[in-house]
């Protein structure tokens, strides 16, 4: 301001000199702002590293507004103006840098979200340590995110002096809304508890796969409140998170993601199991999908309709390759049973009797 007077004298008015004040600090931060973002461009340039791209893609705009939103809350030390109009202006900055750090913070947490998904892939073979760390990654991004919009909202409510005068108030009558609020949010806590339990004992994680109510799916997404399942067919079963702590289920790579694949054919009694387990070797060999650990025909029951139930067991790395597999197996089986053995498809016996046997 002292320079600006003796630059130009008294000539500029008040307004304009303050004016120009709050768009030199603007500026001023903008330059900062694309130096600092330039730097990070080399660095990447140099590194090809994860960490450095999601820093320039997540914080790249909030911090190119708070920068220059700072410089001009300092810049209003130096400005003169009159308090009816000084005390609204750094209420708006205040509130306005309060809200861009707390988006600062939210996108930091998404950086570091992103470094951990690509440390921890789940495009392998063998993903159960990945499946952990994800599904806790997810619930606690989740939470950290919730606390920070809280905990920025109540900054800005008790900013003012009516906000904590309203508070001061209800403080008063705790003891009454304390029990109306525990009864209200009975059901919202008991998720919110549920989902911290998920998260950490992990009975399913992101990616597991499931059969819930009847049906087949991965889990896709687990919220503070509900958890989607992403059914075969691309439907989304919805279920309320404590679904997960009160009901039973199956999930099918709580352990491991390898599972065993059962073709279940039913045939008549003459079929031969010696050249069955002959050609599912020799399909097995055949077929990629299949992991080389399990190859088994038995014959596990005989029923009451004249056929033999015959099992066919066989085993790969995940459920998608097993469901794949034993589709494969079901069609080849009944072609070679159809083209070799068609007598031995099953057959409904009728014993005919004459009725004039006795005369």
């Amino acid at each position: 301001m002292q320079y600006l007077d003796h630059l130009y004298g008294s000539s500029i008015p008040l307004c304009l000199k303050n004016i120009i004040i709050g768009l030199l600090a603007v500026l001023l931060g903008i330059c900062i702002k694309f130096v600092i973002h330039r730097i990070f461009i080399l660095l990447s340039r140099w590194w090809d590293f994860i960490f450095i791209k999601s820093i320039i893609k997540h914080l790249r705009h909030p911090i190119g507004v708070f920068i220059p939103l700072l410089l001009l809350n300092f810049s209003l030390s130096v400005m003169k103006m009159a308090p009816v109009y000084r005390a609204p202006l750094e209420k708006a900055l205040e509130i306005a840098l309060t809200i861009t750090f707390a988006l600062i913070l939210v996108r930091a947490v998404n950086v570091l979200e992103d470094y951990f998904y690509f440390k921890y892939d789940l495009n392998k073979e063998n993903n159960l340590k990945e499946r952990k760390i994800r599904t806790q990654l997810q619930f606690v991004r989740k939470f950290i995110v919730s606390l920070i919009v809280l905990v920025t909202i109540a900054i800005i409510l008790l900013s003012f002096e009516s906000m904590r005068k309203i508070g001061a108030g209800l403080l008063t009558g705790v003891g009454i809304g304390g029990i109306i609020i525990g009864f209200a949010a009975q059901k919202s806590l008991g998720n919110l508890l549920a989902g911290f339990q998920i998260a950490f004992t992990q009975p399913i994680r992101i990616d597991d796969v499931l059969i819930v109510e009847g049906e087949w799916g991965k889990v896709e997404e687990i919220t503070l409140t509900y958890v989607v399942v992403n059914i075969w067919d691309q439907r989304r079963l919805i279920l309320p998170i404590t679904y997960f702590i009160e009901k039973p289920f199956q999930n099918w790579t709580r352990v491991s993601a390898d599972l065993l694949g059962t073709v279940f054919l039913y045939l008549d009694y003459t079929i031969p199991v010696e050249p069955m387990r002959q050609e599912l070797t020799r399909l097995l060999n055949a077929n990629p999908l299949w992991d080389k650990r399990v190859n088994v025909v038995q014959v596990t029951d005989s029923t009451k309709d004249g056929t033999i139930e015959v099992r066919f067991l066989m085993s790969a790395s995940n459920s998608s390759k097993a469901f794949d597999l034993r589709c494969y197996v079901r069609e080849a089986m009944i072609a070679f049973i159809q083209n070799n053995y068609p007598d031995s498809l099953p057959k409904r016996r009728l014993e005919l009797r004459d009725r004039f046997a006795g005369l």
